[in-house]
């Protein structure tokens, strides 16, 4: 290799490649470099886009909550896709797709949450116990248990990615269509199953509110497809199916003693998981139900350092010693829900602190641990780029591509109507 030739390739390429991307607004700065660490976690030859590139970078330091990162989650990956988009970079998603259709080929019963960049499913965890960690923090781990969880939300995910991606003009050919519709029946096959949810719980499966309201969302994108676009799918049963999560989250998944949504079904905690609710268009930012919710989440879940936690971990649900630190992404959730419900005092003073945590690259890691003025987790960490992405489009009035963008919010009555 010649070095001087190949450094000035690569100095080449970010440089056009970041040249599409308006650094405009308040956060343009932190925008642009955000989507540069998503497009430099995207794999250029697969284009599998991976969680974070390090692995057991303790999220509590000297516990055991260290775990490896190094693989794509369709999760993670289609959030991703979704930010791409807002900002006009079509060709990542349409690779991403590529690599999606290339790693869920085959019998759909075999669907995993995540897989390595070349689309591998081996990821079985392994300790490595002769490592003594990050500042000792054991133990060290390759691969992920979490590979064989069944999480509900996951489908959802995919499909609102896919359909943001459908909206941006990307056309469905015979292999993408009948991947998401064999998706939905993968949905629908497991329609009753509790899971292991967002967080990935290492404890007793639950039904969590944030996962059913994912699986709406799944079918909700499915029967637009046919509607408005004409695609072959069994759109009346997944409108019955849709119909009735809705009834069941909302009888479920509220209570209205506490005036929240929870983050189980009949349970008392609260999750920072349901800021995505009005995100994916199950109810509106400002609807009294998502309000009430969001002043139990400040209420319950913000640190002395106004930074908001997953939810408590005192409660023992996730099967795992209690103790973490902030979670950078609910942050972001919590800034882009004040800007979109006309908090803006609120959300700059919370943006402007998260952003305050980049080191001098501009990354972000995934927790914060404000008491040491420290990153805690694997990093640069692609959930908390991307949602810092969202948020600062939330501040800048950027408008999410969505059907309401689209065609001034023509949904069905059954549809929750705000995208």
């Amino acid at each position: 290799m010649d070095v001087d030739l190949a450094l000035e390739a690569t100095v080449d390429f970010w440089t056009r490649w970041g040249s599409h991307c308006r650094d405009e607004g308040t956060y343009g700065g932190a925008v642009k470099r955000s989507l540069l660490v998503l497009r430099a976690l995207t794999h250029h030859e697969t284009g599998g886009i991976v969680a974070a590139p390090t692995t057991s970078l303790p999220e509590d330091f000297g516990g055991p909550r260290n775990w490896d990162y190094r693989f794509c989650w369709l999760r993670d990956a289609a959030l991703t896709l979704e930010v791409m988009l807002t900002h006009g970079y079509e060709t990542e998603a349409l690779q991403w797709r590529n690599w999606l259709l290339r790693a869920l080929a085959g019998d759909p019963e075999d669907l995993q949450i995540m897989y390595g960049v070349g689309g591998e499913r081996d990821l079985s965890e392994r300790e490595l116990l002769h490592l003594p960690g990050y500042e000792e923090s054991r133990p060290v781990r390759i691969g992920n248990e979490a590979v064989s969880q069944f999480q509900a939300d996951v489908v959802g995910e995919v499909m609102v990615a896919l359909e943001r991606l459908r909206l941006a003009g990307g056309k469905e050919d015979n292999f993408s269509w009948a991947l998401q519709r064999t998706l939905l029946g993968f949905v629908e096959k497991h329609f009753d199953e509790k899971d292991f949810g967002l967080w990935e719980m290492r404890g007793e499966p639950q039904y969590f509110t944030h996962s059913r309201v994912m699986m709406w969302a799944a079918f909700d994108c499915g029967i637009r497809a046919v509607r408005q676009y004409g695609l072959p799918g069994d759109v009346e049963l997944w409108e019955a199916l849709r119909h009735r999560l809705r009834e069941e989250v909302m009888a479920k998944g509220f209570d209205p003693n506490l005036n929240s949504f929870t983050q189980t079904y009949g349970g008392g905690q609260t999750d920072a998981s349901l800021l995505v609710l009005p995100q994916v268009g199950f109810i509106a930012y400002n609807d009294q139900h998502m309000l009430g919710t969001v002043a139990r989440l400040e209420d319950e879940l913000l640190t002395d350092g106004d930074l908001l936690l997953r939810y408590r971990t005192e409660s023992g649900l996730d099967g795992l010693e209690p103790g973490e630190h902030p979670f950078l992404a609910c942050s972001f959730w919590l800034a882009e829900q004040y800007a979109r419900t006309g908090r803006r005092a609120d959300a700059q003073m919370l943006m402007d602190k998260l952003i305050g945590f980049a080191n001098e690259l501009g990354l972000l890691s995934e927790e914060y641990d404000a008491k040491e003025m420290r990153m805690a987790g694997n990093y640069p960490q692609a959930f908390s780029h991307l949602a810092l992405v969202r948020a600062a489009d939330a501040m800048h009035g950027v408008a999410r591509l969505s059907l309401a963008v689209q065609t001034g919010d023509q949904r069905d009555p059954d549809s929750a109507g705000h995208g």
